[in-house]
């Protein structure tokens, strides 16, 4: 069984540089400075708010778990569910020529370690019922915690925007005490303002977006295990490889130019 490869994410790419670029771009052909958007006070009180506020609610273990997770939004080694269904329907073929106990040789070579416990225990003869309670239960478990890390990133895009308010009425409250003085005026409006811009900027543009793409991502992961334990149900019970194809197919979803594809691939 071939190694996952590693993919370029182009919309995660693409999203970073067109969203915050193009609102640039904007501030600039209204004849704003982007200088002024540059806040050191402002990127402190925003961002060291949010990250306390994030590691209050998470454990260590979860933002690093979170920060390593981040690469993935850019770079992904997912398998496309065909690749699943071809993976699948090979061993099928197998199972039906010479019986499923042929499978025993190949559970070593088995790169996924679910598909390898699910077809050890579907040639161990373990009872059907339990082999899919089990696998259920491990699929459920680990897709909540593949979400993890889009849940900090998520609740970070929920502290963002409140901490950037509370930036703005500090910054207010150093316009209020400097009144008498009209040069120091400016630095606390600006204070204000730009901890509100990077309040929502950050929440919508990075945050959330990278919460939901990490949801997504997650979310793929446990709809090809469900595609795994449904093969192996079929396997188990012997159905023709082109049943079972036409079964993970329909659960798939696939579009009907990859679904033809893979029909001609298995004939």
């Amino acid at each position: 069984m071939k190694k996952r490869s590693t993919r370029v994410d182009f919309t995660s790419v693409a999203g970073v540089p067109v969203g915050i670029g193009l609102i640039l771009l904007g501030q600039a052909i209204e004849g704003g400075s982007v200088g002024s958007l540059l806040q050191l006070t402002a990127a402190l009180i925003v961002f060291g708010g949010t990250l306390g506020a994030v590691l209050l609610s998470f454990s260590l273990a979860d933002v690093t778990r979170a920060l390593s997770a981040l690469r993935t939004v850019f770079l992904w080694d997912g398998e496309p569910p065909m690749t699943t269904i071809d993976t699948i329907l090979g061993f099928a073929k197998k199972a039906r020529k010479e019986g499923i106990m042929s499978l025993e040789d190949d559970l070593d070579h088995i790169d996924d370690p679910f598909l390898q416990k699910g077809l050890r225990l579907a040639v161990d003869g373990t009872d059907p019922h339990a082999v899919r309670e089990m696998l259920d239960i491990e699929n459920q478990s680990r897709e909540e915690h593949d979400e993890i890390p889009a849940k900090v990133y998520e609740s970070g895009g929920g502290y963002a925007p409140t901490v950037g308010i509370l930036g703005a009425v500090l910054g207010l409250i150093h316009v209020m005490q400097n009144l008498a003085d009209p040069t120091k005026l400016g630095a606390g409006i600006a204070v204000a303002f730009v901890a509100t811009v990077y309040g929502v900027g950050s929440a919508n543009l990075i945050f959330l977006p990278i919460a939901t793409k990490l949801k997504m991502k997650a979310r793929h992961e446990a709809r090809r295990r469900e595609l795994i334990v449904e093969g192996i149900m079929a396997i188990q019970e012997g159905l023709n490889p082109r049943t079972i194809q036409e079964k993970l197919l329909g659960f798939a979803a696939q579009t009907g130019e990859e679904a033809d594809k893979s029909r001609r691939a298995a004939a």
